[in-house]
């Protein structure tokens, strides 16, 4: 009998149970099964055990079953309202992005690093709010002032990436806006100062953004976390991906 398993999808946000394996869960979710669909998907496999009286787990159970010529069952979804503010981080495994024509690039947990030593960040918020974000805070602080409930505008936890800035992001002020090559990098330097000039936090960028490419390079990787913890996935630099996932990265370069 065919395990089932649990994915938390990211795009959109969902709960979803399956009898197939991430890897292939992940090309059935960016290319269905007829191959005529094409789109990016970004999920976490959940540990065995998770349970939670939010989700009618033991429906999708009773559901996720193979058919009756014996293919195995590929979706059922549980839910797709506040999913992840369910999921403890303690039953997130793995992390898995998928490229439009199905190349899977599964990511690891690995430990928060001690220190950040850029000045200011870009931070693409992904789950489950996701516009583009400038700030002064590092990673771990700006998980903790997202997520706090003292902050008028906070969410219960967050899914983000640190999106890599160009060199002259150290020091926007000294940047001549002309010599800036598209109206959208003038517009993040303009973020930068505003960031400076006002003495704040954070600074949004884009308040409607939507990934026409999940794969922006992170500069460091992926961050999921809330008040009380955070997880970390670090992201191949391009050196490695290019040696050891090269048709994922041709995929997601193109």
């Amino acid at each position: 009998m065919s395990k089932k398993n649990l994915y938390l999808s990211m795009l959109p946000e969902s709960l979803i149970m399956s009898m197939l394996p991430p890897v292939e869960f992940g090309q059935y979710l960016s290319v269905g099964t007829s191959k005529r669909t094409h789109g990016q998907a970004i999920y976490f496999d959940i540990k065995d055990g998770f349970e939670n009286e939010y989700f009618d787990l033991a429906s999708a159970n009773e559901q996720c079953v193979s058919h009756s010529d014996g293919q195995v069952k590929h979706s059922v979804y549980v839910s797709i309202y506040r999913v992840l503010e369910h999921i403890p981080l303690n039953m997130i495994n793995n992390l898995y992005i998928t490229t439009r024509d199905g190349r899977v690039l599964e990511l690891k947990q690995g430990g928060v690093p001690d220190a950040f030593s850029a000045k200011y960040h870009l931070y693409d918020e992904i789950t489950p709010v996701s516009p583009l974000i400038v700030s002064a805070l590092n990673p771990p602080d700006f998980c903790n002032f997202i997520t706090n409930k003292c902050n008028r505008m906070h969410v219960p936890k967050i899914f983000f990436a640190d999106i890599k800035l160009p060199e002259w992001a150290e020091q926007p002020l000294e940047v001549d806006p002309e010599e800036l090559y598209s109206p959208r990098i003038e517009h993040v330097r303009d973020c930068l100062v505003d960031l400076i000039n006002k003495k704040k936090e954070t600074k949004t960028v884009d308040r409607s953004h939507t990934l026409s490419n999940v794969i922006h390079w992170p500069k460091k990787g992926f961050y999921i976390g809330n008040q009380k913890s955070m997880l970390y996935f670090p992201f191949p630099s391009t050196e490695e991906l290019k040696k050891n996932h090269h048709d994922w990265w041709r995929s997601a370069s193109m």
